[in-house]
């Protein structure tokens, strides 16, 4: 897994590479400055610390001074920090530091709109594991931020069986067989299927959770009643805000969404700098 140290130097050479050529040969290196980072619209604020590192690794007695924390809600117009520092590092550092800062904010906002709509609900939203390549811990962090939760991380700390492992294993008995016998006790298993024949596999098969993979509401309802709360459900799929209240309203435990990473927008933030007086 790659480092947020690790991915803003990544940043930083893939902008910057053998040098800024516009700012170092317009700006004295010693030469002091100051830059307002401003809110062009409302959004959910996400990536403070990423921002702040990635002026830290230019010029690292950069002062940076948040007027928010992540998390919260921001106005248009709003300053969302000052940053004070050499006004070379500033200027390279600018568009990254943004860059960060807007991906992981409009996450930020584009969950938030989604918890908005299951207001008042039991059921618990989560993301996936279609994330930004290299990107995935800070998505995940803002998908947090915007007041979700996390799936597995990665293949490497969650059994998850889909149809692909069924069929190279011969089923989804045989499959829930093997790795049971491999994992420890204390790893839950978590089994996808899409037909009710599947959901009584699983469950017979001694699966922690079930997902319900790409199931109409009224094959969910039907799936949920015959589980009967034995086990966890989750339910996946082509999930759309339209259908979030249906989809709670089922009894399902947990709705998983990819789009809450793969189709957020970035959100409109601006840096204003100027020489230090």
């Amino acid at each position: 897994m790659h480092s947020t140290q690790h991915l803003i130097k990544i940043a930083l050479e893939e902008d910057i590479g053998s040098g800024d050529i516009t700012t170092d040969n317009l700006v004295d290196p010693d030469l002091a400055g100051k830059g307002v980072i401003i809110a062009k619209e409302p959004f959910i604020l996400a990536g403070l610390d990423m921002a702040w590192q990635v002026f830290k690794h230019l010029d690292s007695k950069v002062v940076f001074r948040p007027a928010y924390i992540d998390g919260d809600t921001i106005d248009d117009g709003k300053t969302i920090a000052n940053v004070e520092g050499k006004l070379h590092a500033l200027l390279s550092g600018e568009r990254t530091a943004l860059n960060f800062l807007q991906r992981l904010s409009g996450i930020a906002t584009y969950v938030r709109s989604y918890v908005d709509e299951l207001a008042n609900k039991r059921v618990r939203l989560v993301d996936t594991r279609k994330t930004t390549p290299g990107w995935r811990v800070l998505e995940k962090y803002a998908v947090r931020m915007g007041g979700a939760y996390n799936h597995r991380m990665g293949l490497y700390d969650g059994v998850l069986i889909k149809d692909n492992h069924n069929a190279a294993c011969g089923g989804i008995k045989k499959a829930v067989d093997r790795i049971r016998n491999k994992v420890s006790h204390l790893v839950k298993i978590e089994v996808e299927v899409s037909t009710l024949g599947q959901v009584k596999d699983a469950l017979n098969a001694g699966a922690d959770v079930i997902m319900l993979d790409n199931m109409s509401i009224e094959q969910i309802k039907e799936a949920t009643a015959f589980i009967d709360g034995r086990v966890v459900v989750e339910v996946s799929g082509n999930v759309t805000k339209s259908v979030l209240k249906s989809l709670a309203d089922t009894g399902v435990d947990i709705i998983s969404v990819g789009a809450l990473t793969h189709s957020a927008r970035c959100v409109d933030i601006s840096m204003r700098i100027e020489a230090a007086d």
